[in-house]
C-alpha cells in the first residue's frame, strides 16, 4: 500500500521546469532550483519565490501551472521589486541604468564588458588579453601554468 503512494507521488512530479530558457530539475526545493538559472543565486531565488506567492521550500516539480507562471512573471520583472544593492548589474556602462540580467543576456553582456576594456585599452583590459590576474593577485608563486613551473634538480648518476 505504502509503495503504491510512492509510485503516485513519483508521477506528479515534473522532472524538468523550464523557466527563463533554462531547463531546471524539479526535484529540489523551489529557492535551489531556481540558481540553475545563470544571474540567480540562493538569495535572489528565495526572493523571487516569496514574491510569487510560492513557498521555498516547494519541490518545484510539484507546483501548479498557475505557481511556475507567476514565477516566471517575477523573474522577468525582477528589476522593479528587488532593491538595488540586489541586482548584478547596477550600472550598465551604455544606459547608465540599474537593471538584473539573467540567462545568455548575462553571458553575453559580460563578454562585451571584457571587449571594451580590451579595445579601449584599459589596465584590466590588457590583463585579460594577456591571461593574467585581473584584481590585484599575487601572480609572482601563484597562477602558474604551462610545462616550466617549480625547481628542477640536478640528477643523481
Amino acid at each position: 500500500m505504502a509503495s503504491e503512494e510512492v509510485e503516485e507521488t513519483e508521477d506528479e512530479i515534473q522532472h524538468i521546469v523550464r523557466i527563463s530558457g533554462t531547463d531546471i530539475d524539479g526535484k529540489k526545493m523551489v529557492q535551489y532550483s531556481l540558481t540553475g538559472i545563470k544571474g540567480v543565486g540562493r538569495r535572489t531565488g528565495k526572493v523571487i519565490a516569496q514574491l510569487a506567492g510560492v513557498d521555498p521550500n516547494v519541490i518545484i516539480g510539484r507546483l501548479s501551472e498557475e505557481d511556475v507562471e507567476a514565477l516566471k512573471n517575477t523573474i522577468e520583472g525582477i528589476k522593479d521589486k528587488i532593491p538595488v544593492w540586489m541586482l548584478n548589474r547596477r550600472i550598465d556602462f551604455y544606459t547608465g541604468e540599474a537593471s538584473h540580467v539573467i540567462g545568455a543576456d548575462l553571458i553575453l553582456s559580460h563578454r562585451e564588458d571584457i571587449n571594451l576594456m580590451k579595445k579601449t585599452r584599459s589596465y584590466k583590459g590588457i590583463r585579460h588579453e594577456r591571461g593574467y590576474r585581473v584584481r590585484g593577485q599575487r601572480t609572482k608563486s601563484t597562477g602558474r601554468r604551462g610545462a616550466v613551473v617549480g625547481v628542477s634538480r640536478k640528477r643523481s648518476v
